[in-house]
């Protein structure tokens, strides 16, 4: 058997190259909420739990046009918001959730987002996935992503054999240089949603097929 080092380091050197492959074939990849500051992108994150980026994106222009800032979502009631995100689902703890987080961040952070995990956890409706989307995609700081896009994928690749979202964050921080944290779980989160998908998956076009150990793969 070979020693455990040995192991992880064959993981580690598999993972920087998928991560150049990904980097191949998604050059420009980046978050597809649409969003101008860190506040609508922290809105649209936590309104994009069970729903899709593209059915976000076409409630967030009303919602951000009726309360542009924390400060008038934050005098909002929730019955006022909750015919905006509707379509979003789960609309009703949706609307409790951003209307609580505009209340934290205004009396807490005087109306600016912050920047660090440790706070961003503790606004109403923000978790680590959410935090990290922040810290990685408008704060610069190296953040994994994980949602269920990037769960799927990272099993089926065997960069972990976790379904915890926090130990799979861990598992891809310990395979992964920190600077690549961000682009690389990004990637593979697109890559989850487009092409690695739940059902039928795209064997046929995957840019990392090659480098894919997943036993039902599609053959080619």
């Amino acid at each position: 058997m070979a020693p455990r080092r040995t192991r992880e380091s064959d993981q580690g050197a598999r993972a920087r190259r998928i991560g150049k492959l990904l980097g191949r074939s998604m050059p420009d990849a980046k978050v597809e909420l649409q969003h101008r500051s860190p506040w609508e992108l922290l809105v649209a994150t936590i309104l994009s739990a069970q729903c899709t980026d593209a059915r976000v994106n076409q409630v967030t222009p009303v919602l951000f046009q009726r309360f542009p800032t924390p400060e008038t979502l934050a005098r909002a009631e929730t019955p006022e918001v909750e015919p905006l995100i509707r379509s979003t689902g789960f609309f009703k703890s949706k609307a409790r959730s951003i209307v609580m987080c505009a209340r934290a961040v205004t009396e807490r952070f005087h109306g600016r987002v912050p920047s660090t995990m440790e706070e961003l956890v503790t606004l109403p409706g923000v978790g680590r996935k959410t935090a990290n989307v922040l810290l990685g995609n408008v704060f610069g700081k190296p953040a994994i992503i994980v949602d269920t896009h990037v769960k799927r994928v990272a099993n089926r690749l065997a960069f972990t054999r976790s379904e915890d979202p926090d130990r799979i964050e861990e598992d891809l921080q310990q395979l992964l240089p920190q600077s690549e944290w961000t682009a690389v779980s990004q990637r593979i989160l697109l890559h989850g949603r487009y092409v690695c998908t739940a059902r039928l998956p795209q064997c046929g076009r995957c840019p990392i097929y090659s480098e894919c150990p997943w036993k039902e793969k599609s053959p080619r």
